[in-house]
This record gives structure tokens, sequence and C-alpha cells, in this order.
């Protein structure tokens, strides 16, 4: 690979001047090199003119930034989304990968003064929505090499190919920020254009034999049909599936570098599960007579990008999730070229039998190693390339995919650890304690980030991948990110999914357009404290009435009516489950 001298390098380290009129954002090392925002129009102007933009004043307030996430326009101004803190969480091939840990939007949006009160309104809310995606999770990035392209792809590419500016080279499905950065590219402003990946980056060093092992897991999150876990379901129209993530296993060791490329998504169907208060909603597949092209079109797709596919269903065979998975059987019957097999992980894993997906293995072992995986000598020649990928999914494409896929990744790591002599035939890195258990803890932190950005949670089942067998603190753990789930899919995703919406572009602010304040009936802050007032307020006279009933013989007729409209209330918090849930106002669901 070439030499880091010869590749584009972001600015590290900026400077903020916030000025009465402007903003000004330069480089540290470079102070001439930089841009200013107009704090009442938005306006982005460079290069940097005047002395107050090059030399602050006593009216400045400077700070250190590390990074220029993009712009995004609302109703009364712009906002520049910019990183305010970073940690470094290791190295891809000698090269600094950072974690985002704050951001903050700098408001220059003193046009709202001149608003209307509707409009007023509306830009509060859209606001509100800023402040949700400051807070996003799982937001990683590098100023000296691009971390969206996987191995292999990056070594197919020409030489010269990774000299250009990070936003050039990388792969647009996984740029978190692509539609915030459009008017920065426009600007040409390559120097302080800094992509975002979400996913995970999760790295380690192994010591096999006394031999040093890097082992690192990148997983890229596909920001065509981002989302979270109730309002993003299935696919839409173009074939792009909810919870799409490409996971990477790199291997670095004796010289050699090995790369295992696994993809998840979302039953590719047209269906929905919409929160109605409910534990768990029923699933409806949307009837329309294009599914069968909206399935051909995703996995020409994934065939062309990545060769032979297997596609793996791990979900129930009986209920709602039965009917889904037979669906989607069905189609997959009409697709000759792609290999289907469907897999009750619950039926067959349950009860921490881990050890059963070996009978997942005896199934696609053959096809699995003949996908192969990628192998780059010390040179940078590649010796094998990876022919194809196993696809995964069950009904969230987090916890019981998680576990699959570290059990798939494991299988292989085994099979490239003795191609390169590293281990002898029919040995395995499971047979090496201390190295396994690092190799599993990779795992079950890269499960448990990509459930954070879906689902709100930690991953279930996390002690399948951590320790093999389920454990009495995992359960309770598991209980607990089960009810958190619950509580955010009713009361807070609907605001998160429009915050998702705004910052990837899928929803375009018009001015003249439905106001989303307009377009449902109830503020989101109002889901939860209704909700729960009913709700309470009938187990409450509930309880009531049946103590005062068992006290006095004489009130029964009284508590029963009481008991009748406790019941009549919880009917009603029933009924109006929908409604009583926090709903996204921006997008529709497909």
């Amino acid at each position: 690979m070439e030499s880091p001298p010869e590749r584009f390098r972001l600015f590290e380290e900026l400077q903020l001047l916030e000025l009465p009129g402007k903003f000004v954002i330069r480089s540290k090392e470079s102070p001439i090199q930089g841009f200013s925002v107009d704090r009442r129009s938005g306006d982005i102007l460079s290069p940097l003119v005047g002395e107050d933009d090059v030399a602050p004043t006593s009216n400045c307030r400077t700070s250190i930034i590390y990074g220029v996430v993009g712009t995004i326009r609302l109703l009364a101004g712009t906002h520049v989304l910019v990183v305010t803190s970073r940690k470094e969480v290791g190295t891809l091939f000698g090269f600094p990968i950072y974690r985002v840990t704050s951001m903050r939007f700098l408001s220059c949006n003193e046009a709202v003064n001149l608003s209307t009160p509707q409009e007023k309104k509306d830009e509060a809310y859209f606001m509100a929505l800023l402040r949700v995606i400051e807070s996003t999770p799982g937001l990683y990035y590098s100023y000296e090499t691009d971390i969206t392209l996987n191995l292999q792809r990056r070594f197919q590419l020409a030489d010269g190919w990774m000299r250009k500016p990070p936003w050039k080279q990388a792969d647009p499905r996984f740029v978190w920020n692509k539609n915030l950065l459009e008017e920065l590219i426009e600007l040409k402003l390559d120097k302080f254009i800094l992509p975002l990946l979400q996913g995970s980056f999760q790295t380690a060093e192994l010591q096999l034999k006394g031999m040093p092992t890097i082992v690192t897991l990148i997983s890229r999150r596909c920001t065509r049909r981002l989302g979270t876990r109730m309002w993003r379901r299935g696919a839409n129209m173009e074939g792009d599936t909810a919870n799409f993530i490409e996971t990477e296993q790199i291997v670095e060791a004796k010289g050699f570098k090995l790369s295992l490329l696994q993809v998840r998504g979302s039953i590719p169907l047209l269906w929905e599960q919409i929160v109605d208060l409910s534990y768990k909603p029923g699933l409806r597949i949307i009837e329309h007579d294009q599914m069968s092209e909206v399935v051909e079109r995703h996995f020409l797709d994934l065939s062309q990008r990545y060769g032979d596919i297997i596609a793996v269903d791990l979900t129930d065979k009986h209920g709602d999730e039965g009917k889904l998975s037979l669906a989607y059987a069905d189609q997959m019957q009409k697709l000759p070229n792609v290999r289907y097999i469907a897999f009750d992980f619950h039926h067959i894993c349950g009860n921490s039998r881990y050890e059963n997906l070996e009978v997942l293995y005896e199934q696609l072992s053959t096809d699995f190693e003949m996908q192969r995986y990628l192998l780059v000598d010390a040179e940078g020649k590649i010796m094998e390339e990876q022919r194809g990928v196993i696809r995964a999914n069950c009904i969230d494409c987090l916890d019981r995919t998680n576990v699959t896929q570290s059990f798939l990744a494991q299988r292989s790591l085994d099979i490239q650890l003795q191609r390169i002599g590293l281990l002898s035939p029919g040995e395995s890195i499971s047979m090496f304690i201390e190295d396994y258990t690092v190799f599993r803890i990779l795992w079950a932190e890269q499960g448990d980030e990509i459930s954070l950005e879906y689902a709100g949670t930690h991953a279930l089942k996390g002690d399948l991948v951590r320790y093999g067998r389920q454990t009495f603190v995992g359960s309770i753990k598991d209980g607990v990110s089960a009810l958190s789930r619950y509580c955010l899919n009713n009361f807070h995703d609907g605001m998160r999914q429009d915050a998702i919406d705004l910052v990837s572009g899928h929803y375009s602010i018009n001015r003249y357009g439905i106001p989303p304040l307009q377009s449902r009936g109830l503020d989101s802050l109002a889901y939860l404290p209704i909700a729960s007032v009913l709700l309470v307020g009938g187990l409450t006279l509930t309880s009531v009435t049946i103590h005062h009933a068992g006290r006095n013989t004489q009130q029964l007729v009284s508590s029963m009516v009481c008991a009748g409209a406790a019941a009549g209330v919880m009917a009603l918090v029933k009924a109006n489950g929908r409604q009583l849930c926090s709903r996204p106002r921006l997008c529709g669901l497909l």
C-alpha cells in the first residue's frame, strides 16, 4: 500500500473563533487556511479575509475543535456541526482512528426573529432534533485513511485513489454525514471535509503462540434506510433494507493481511411493526404488486458488490415471525442464484445451546468456505479474494444475528490462521483461552454498539458471544435492556427517527410545505405523560376497588363499577395505543 507521505491528510486540530457577527473556523497549524460563517445569514465565505479572521480580538471566544461534520439549513438559517471532543480508539494499518465523543451545532439563525409564529414553532422542533443529532452514538473517522471502504475494495482501486480527499475515497453508502457535506464540497474545502462512519470499530492485539496478531472489527452502517428499530423495518421500493450493516474482520499477522466480510439487514420485504404500547407489536406484510422486484433489486445489488450470496434467516417459524419468514422463503424460491437457509435460532439454540450453531454450519460450510476471504502478503500482493458473503438476519438483525456472525467469524479465523501457518491443522483459536476471550469480547462490544444505534440499548444474548453461555447476571441485563427497548420504542424513537431523517436528507425542509407540528395531533413530549397517567391510573383504580371489595362486601356493587371504569380506561389506552406512542412526523415508513 502507498506510503503515508503520499496520502491526503485532513487538518486535525482547528480553531473556532466566535465573533459577534460570524464564526471563523481555521487550521491551527496554518491559520490563514479556513472559512467563516455569517451568524445572521449562514453564508459561508472562503478563503479567509480581513484581520478578524486571522487574528483573535478581545471580543472573540476561541476554542479548539477537531473537525467539521457539515452544514444543515433549516427554516430560519444555517447550522454548522463540529466535533468538540474525540477519543482515539486504535489504529488501522498504523493510522489513528477516532470516535466522536461530543458534537455541537453552531447556529446562524438570527433571522428566526422575523419568522411567523408557526415557523418559530416548527424551527423550535427542528432545533430539538439538532440536539438529538448532537448525541448520535458510534461515529468514527480518521484524518489519514478512509474507513468506509473494505480492505478488498481498497486493494482493487488504483494507487492514486487513496491520495484523493477522504470524501472522494469513501463508499457513499457508509458516510453518515454525506448529506451535511454538500455545501463544503461545493466550496472545495477538501482539507476540512470529515466523512464520518456510523457503526463500530474494535481492535485488539493477541499473542497467539507468542506471535503478535492484530484483530480489528469494523461495522459500517448503511445510510440508505437509516433509522430506529420500530420505524425502519424491511425494505423500501429500491430494495434498500433497514439496519443494513457490513462487518469486516481484519487480521494482521506474520506480515499478512486477511479480511472476512459479512453483511446483515432486515428481511427485504415490505413490512412494518408499528408500536402500540403492547410489548410485542404485531408484524404486518404490506401487500404490493412489486414485492418480488423489491427482493430482486436487493439481492442484485448485493451480488454486484460482493459476489455469491448465502441468505441465512434466523427468525422463528411460528407466530408473526413465522408468517414473515414463510413469505421471505417464498420470494427466495424465485431467485435461483441465491442460496436461502432457514434456521430457527430460538428453537435450535434456545436455553443457551450455543454449540447447536454447528447444525447451521453443517448446512452452509461447503459454500461458506468456497466464498473464501481476502489474503494479502507482505509485499501487498493479493493471494486470495473473497468471492461472496453470508447475509444474515433475524427480526432486528441484532442479537441472534450477532451471535451467528461471531460464530462464523471464528470458523473463518481458524481457517485463515491455519493458511498462514500460525495455527496447525486441527487447531482453533478456542484452544487459546486468553486470546479467545479477547476475540469474543470484540464481537460482543461490537454487537452492543450496533444495538445502541438501532434499538437504543445493549444487545441481548451478549453472554452467548462473550462466554458461549447465558449467565444469571446476563439474564438480568437482558431483561433490563428489553424493558428499556420497550420504553424507547414507544415514547422516544419517533423523535429520534425524525432526527435521523433530517440529518440523512430523507426529509427536505420546505418553507411552504405542511408544517410538521400540524401533521400530528399530539406533541411528542405529551406521549409519555398521557400514556403513563392512563396506565397507572387504571391500575390504581383497579387495585383500590378490589381492596375495598375484600374489606366490605356492601361496597361490592360500587367496587365493580369502579373496576369496570378502570377496565374501560385500560381498554381505551389499548385501543388508542398507536396514537399515544411517539411517532415520526417527517417521513413515511417506506
